[in-house]
């Protein structure tokens, strides 16, 4: 009996283990995470996703492995790593997140909307990037977005293994290459706000050198505005389907995958 007891606390000990490793990879990477990761989402709400996630993919990625804690020092050796993981994994995600946040910004900029409901959002932004955040967060979660976030953390262990710290090369290459593609996509999501600021203030500036008694920016400001809503209200299916695309893409491709 106390054979059977002995080995029944060993193999709990065994699961207990495993399940903490996977646990501090998940819990970083929904510490960044979009939608999930969201400080509007209360932390024992995030906690909950956090365990549930946990219980999903441990039994997928944990056979085969052999780990046990006899002192701190061994969970210390699988809590950096796991932790540094587990963030610049939820980051490159959240580089989604910003570039969604960055192409409302220029398009408010270009069209004059950049203080409307300004401080609507946790984050101060223009009504047009908190518009886009929240349609874009929204859209991925009805596509299937806790889906592609359990095979995104299931990949991460084959990209990273467990225990061992991440290249630092590799993952300043990746963070820069991500970066740059992110604010690449912000532009191309924004093109039509810019292309249409551009035309109108070439109009504009015919009209202002034709008729210069005329106050063109009096008379033009609601036309730019009433533009503005006018093509986000066009443009913002088209904006939000690229966008959807280029993360499933990523999440498919980290290291390959074009925005």
């Amino acid at each position: 009996m106390i054979e059977e007891l002995t080995s029944a606390t060993d193999l709990l000990e065994g699961f207990l283990a495993v399940g903490m490793v996977v646990f501090f990879r998940i819990g970083a990477i929904l510490a960044t995470l979009p939608a999930f990761g969201e400080r509007a989402v209360p932390v024992q709400v995030r906690l909950i996703v956090a365990l549930s996630f946990t219980l999903i993919v441990a039994p997928i990625v944990t056979p085969g492995w052999d780990i046990a804690f006899e002192t701190p020092m061994q969970m210390l050796g699988y809590l950096i790593p796991e932790t540094i993981v587990g963030l610049v994994m939820g980051l490159m995600l959240r580089l989604f997140v910003l570039a969604l946040s960055v192409a409302g910004s220029i398009a408010a900029q270009s069209t004059s909307l950049s203080q409307i409901l300004g401080g609507a959002a946790l984050e101060p932004m223009p009504a047009i990037g908190h518009l886009l955040v929240v349609s874009g967060l929204a859209l991925a979660v009805l596509f299937g977005l806790h889906t592609r976030i359990t095979e995104w953390m299931v990949l991460s262990y084959d990209l990273f293994p467990p225990g061992r710290l991440p290249d630092a090369n590799l993952i300043s290459e990746w963070g820069v290459q991500r970066i740059s593609r992110a604010f690449s996509l912000a532009f191309m999501l924004a093109a039509p706000f810019v292309i249409a600021s551009l035309v109108y203030n070439l109009a504009l500036g015919v009209i202002n050198k034709a008729m210069p008694q005329l106050m063109v920016s009096f008379v033009g400001a609601p036309v730019v505005t009433a533009g503005g809503l006018f093509i986000l209200f066009l443009a913002s299916p088209i904006m939000l389907e690229v966008w959807l695309t280029a993360l499933n893409g990523f999440i498919a491709n980290p290291f390959g995958a074009q925005p």
